[in-house]
């Protein structure tokens, strides 16, 4: 071969090669570029994925992308192939909302070494056959809905590396030896799972020298009766591995520590003992020279916060940067023991019972980051001498004693970030500067229900990105003229704030999810610029001088839970883009001059309202049947309105006056130091008619199952259907044009604690159903025509004769006006006593009044033997006195 021709032949030949190399297909997770691989993904394997998904449930679409038309399932979600063979080595599909069970197809998966199922709704036994998958190195069954034992077959699984079956289910471990046989085991989480029977567990997980991460929360540790062996206390063979290790909520006592100790060493990093009943730590724990982590948050017996620091002062005083004791029973002093922990940077030691004076080398720990030790009895003393160059970026001491003056040497920590003060005490104003002293930077700031005075000059410059400010509850005055635009939470209710609230215009990145202005002296309208507010849960603009229409663009909240403006000055029809809003729950609109009809809309298109307050507006029209698909509905009131025609018959589907059951709580994720602010729960509140006076309803607000419709112009009868809402504690229905009998099975509404049917043109009589009333505390039956005798029972007669007023054909008790039939005496005679008896009473009575003072004391032991000797009244009295010191 002539040279020439060699080297034509050898081009010819890398051009052929590099064709070749540029169609080879790439592969990866989730379409991410790999290395050039040779082979797509074989058809069995294709088959066996395809036969996985098949009889699964898949609402969320997880898998979607797993289908016959798509050749290459290595383009699948959360498939992985080997980028040199094509065979599938990873099956990933964590969180992906799948139901159903597991097929055995994945036998065909060969060389599958990373098995992912995770966080889904698995069911049935886990597979026996995942022991048969030897090539497994990772294998996650965690979150899941499995039933039976794991498989001792697991123990075929000797590649493994990582083992999580935490909180799969229903699901129990018959003999824990198995797990011995996994000798290259380097995660193992079995959280949930009872262990309450496996004796000897130390010694099979000391067995796995490879261990370094071991999380057995819930495992029911303190049933076990002997957890390890004797063979182990004195063996070298015991020195554990483990670097992470969790062990919360398994009610343990100090007399675990004998094998906590078996299960440290020097190597031991990561320590969780948290909600269990530890009533101190061990000496030993404070000569972990590598523990950096320790949390022992939510024990249940005291321990003195002194000797637990002192415990710890060995060489883990040096290693130790994150420190939670949150939610126990510490108890002594935050002393000048803690400057020994010089590497601290976490320390919290919140919600428990320490007191005195916070010592002042606290701050001097050069690491510190975050200190939280609100809910204590701590003094922080408003002179402190800091450090200038602090580190600490978040202090929290909501609830501890701050006050009366306002802690200047806050303004020396130069980094902070995160300010709690609320609750602390504070009768003081601001410093003007305080506001200019973290340009940009701080994320939350809470000055809540203090006594804090004088204006706001800017919330604008101080606040960086997604920032939550606090300021409820104070004497705060002036308007407001700037806020960040990126705020993600403002509560400046319960102030004097004045002005308009046009700078809510500001606001404008969108990931605000709480803005309440309530209580203030706001004034002027709504501005129209609501849509900003895309994941709003919260608008609270109630008790102010608000004026004008809702702005159209209210109807961009639609995930808004709660709409309150209850107590301002709106006027005009509802805004037909409300109806958008149909994640609301509570609908406030009362004590403004709204009118039109009550929308339709709301009954077909806010299907989730539990609240729902139209009360003292210019509703007029009927009262649409629509509403009677708001099954959810607890609390209806369209009083002091002008509303027409009937009451509809069809509230009897208001199932959730029926069912004993009450509304979820409204919820909204804006996070502070991880967890959602304050408790991650809006106490939602409402301004309700009760017993004639109005209260303003916190915390119980969601036990309420009411119906007011009082002060309009309903007609017609009280449908018999009303009787079947069984679970209704408040019934109004006075100053309307009502006509007819009352229902004579509303006696089967026996949670009713208050009934007002006054000033009606009703007649009849009243139901002697009525008797069985035993919880009824509030009757108001008065200016009506009801006629003849007031049913007999302890309740009925229990009221003031006004309640019965302007009935003029009643009759009996609590009345002076005798029944016909009765007797002519000054007082009838006691329920259960015999004529006889009755002109005893009678002539004492004559005593009682010739002789004065010693009658009354006479009249005082008739009351109480009345109580004692008849029976049915007896108990009546006192059924009713549980009851309603119960539902106080």
């Amino acid at each position: 071969m002539t040279p020439c021709v060699f080297i034509i032949f050898s081009l010819l030949l890398l051009l052929t090669v590099t064709t070749t190399s540029s169609q080879l297909v790439r592969v990866g997770k989730g379409g991410v570029d790999a290395d050039v691989v040779m082979n797509k993904c074989l058809d069995k394997e294709i088959h066996a994925l395809l036969l996985f998904k098949a009889p699964l449930k898949d609402p969320d679409g997880g898998l979607s992308t797993w289908t016959a038309d798509e050749h290459d399932c290595c383009k699948w979600r959360g498939i992985t192939c080997n980028n040199q063979t094509g065979h599938v080595t990873k099956l990933e599909i964590s969180n992906s909302g799948l139901v159903g069970e597991i097929s055995h197809s994945l036998l065909n998966l060969s060389y599958l070494n990373h098995l992912d199922l995770s966080i889904n709704s698995f069911h049935g036994n886990i597979p026996i056959f995942i022991g048969s998958m030897t090539q497994l190195i990772y294998l996650d069954l965690s979150h899941n809905s499995f039933y039976g034992t794991i498989p001792p077959e697991f123990e075929n699984l000797t590649n493994l590396q990582h083992l999580q079956l935490s909180y799969v289910g229903r699901c129990r471990v018959e003999k824990i030896e198995w797990l011995s046989n996994l000798s290259h085991l380097e995660k193992l989480e079995l959280d949930g799972i009872s262990l309450a029977k496996q004796n000897h567990w130390v010694d099979v997980i000391l067995s796995l020298r490879k261990l370094s991460y071991l999380s057995l929360e819930g495992c029911e540790l303190s049933q076990v009766m002997y957890p390890y062996s004797s063979s182990f206390l004195n063996s070298s063979s015991s020195s554990s591995s483990i670097e992470g290790l969790y062990l919360g909520n398994n009610s343990l006592t100090s007399s675990m520590y004998r094998w906590l100790f078996l299960l440290t060493s020097n190597k031991l990093g990561y320590l969780d003992l948290s909600y269990n009943m530890l009533d101190g730590i061990p000496k030993y724990l404070g000569n972990l020279c590598s523990l950096e982590y320790l949390e022992i948050s939510n024990n249940s017996a005291a321990v003195q916060f002194p000797d637990f620091l002192n415990n710890l002062s060995g060489c883990t005083s040096l290693s130790l940067q994150w420190l939670d004791a949150s939610d126990s029973q510490f108890i002594g002093s935050l002393s000048n023991d803690i400057q020994k922990f010089s590497s601290l940077e976490y320390l919290d030691l919140s919600h428990n019972h320490l007191n005195g004076i916070i010592s002042d080398k606290l701050w001097e720990l050069p690491g510190l980051g975050l200190l939280d030790v609100s809910f204590n009895n701590l003094t922080v003393p408003s002179t402190y001498h800091l450090p200038s160059l602090s580190y600490v970026k978040e202090i929290y001491v909501s609830s501890c004693k701050v006050g009366p003056r306002f802690p200047k040497w806050i303004q020396t920590l130069k980094n902070l970030t995160r300010l709690d003060l609320s609750n602390t005490g504070i009768s003081d104003t601001i410093p003007l500067e305080f506001w200019a002293t973290w340009p940009s930077q701080l994320k939350y700031l809470n000055l809540s229900s203090n006594n804090i005075s004088g204006k706001v000059p800017d919330l604008l410059s101080s606040f960086a990105n997604g920032s939550k400010i606090d300021l409820s509850s104070n004497n705060f005055h002036g308007a407001i003229l700037n806020v960040s635009s990126t705020l993600s939470l403002l509560n400046l209710s319960r102030n004097k704030f004045s002005g308009g609230i046009s700078f809510i215009c500001q606001i404008v990145d969108g990931f605000s999810s709480f803005l309440d202005l309530s209580r203030n002296i706001f004034i002027g309208q709504l501005p129209d610029c609501l849509w900003h507010f895309r994941e709003l849960k919260v608008l609270n603009l109630g008790h102010n001088n608000l004026f004008g229409r809702l702005p159209p663009s209210i109807g961009f909240l639609t995930d808004l839970q709660v709409l309150y403006v209850y107590d301002n000055n709106f006027s005009g029809e509802l805004p037909l883009s409300l109806k958008n809003c149909t994640s609301l729950i509570s609908l406030n609109l009362g004590a403004n001059k709204f009118s039109g009809n009550v929308p339709v809309w709301i009954g077909e298109n806010l299907s989730g309202l539990y609240v729902l307050i139209l009360r003292s507006n210019n509703f007029f029209g009927t009262i649409p049947l629509q509403l009677c698909q708001l099954a959810n509905l607890q609390i209806l009131d369209l009083s002091m309105n002008n509303l027409q025609g009937t009451i509809p018959s069809c509230f009897s589907n208001l199932t959730s006056m029926i069912q004993p059951r009450f509304s979820q709580d409204v919820k909204f994720y804006t996070l502070v130091r991880g967890v959602a602010y304050g408790s991650g729960i809006y106490v939602d509140h409402a301004m309700i008619e009760w017993q004639g006076d109005e209260h303003e309803f916190f915390n119980t607000l969601k036990l309420l199952k009411t119906i007011d419709l009082s002060s309009n112009k309903l007609t017609g009868q009280i449908p018999y259907e009303i009787t079947n809402l069984s679970d209704l504690i408040a019934l109004s229905l006075s100053k309307n044009s009502l006509f007819g009998e009352i229902p004579q099975k509303i006696g089967e509404m026996k949670k009713l604690l208050t009934l007002d049917l006054s000033r009606n043109s009703f007649s009849g009589q009243i139901p002697s159903s009525m008797s069985q009333m035993t919880l009824l505390n509030d009757l108001d039956l008065s200016f009506n025509n009801f006629s003849g005798r007031i049913p007999s029972s302890t309740q009925l007669q229990s009221f003031e004769p006004s309640r019965y007023d302007g009935n003029s054909q009643l009759c009996g008790l609590p009345l002076t006006k005798k029944c016909p039939g009765d007797e002519e005496s000054e007082v009838p005679p006691i329920v259960g006593k015999s004529k006889s008896d009755a002109k005893d009473i009678d002539e004492f009575w004559g005593w009682f009044y010739a002789g004065g003072g010693t009658g009354f004391a006479i009249g005082f032991w008739i009351a109480c033997g009345a109580l004692l000797l008849n029976h049915r009244g007896r108990r009546a009295f006192f059924h009713f006195f549980d009851s309603c010191k119960d539902w106080v």
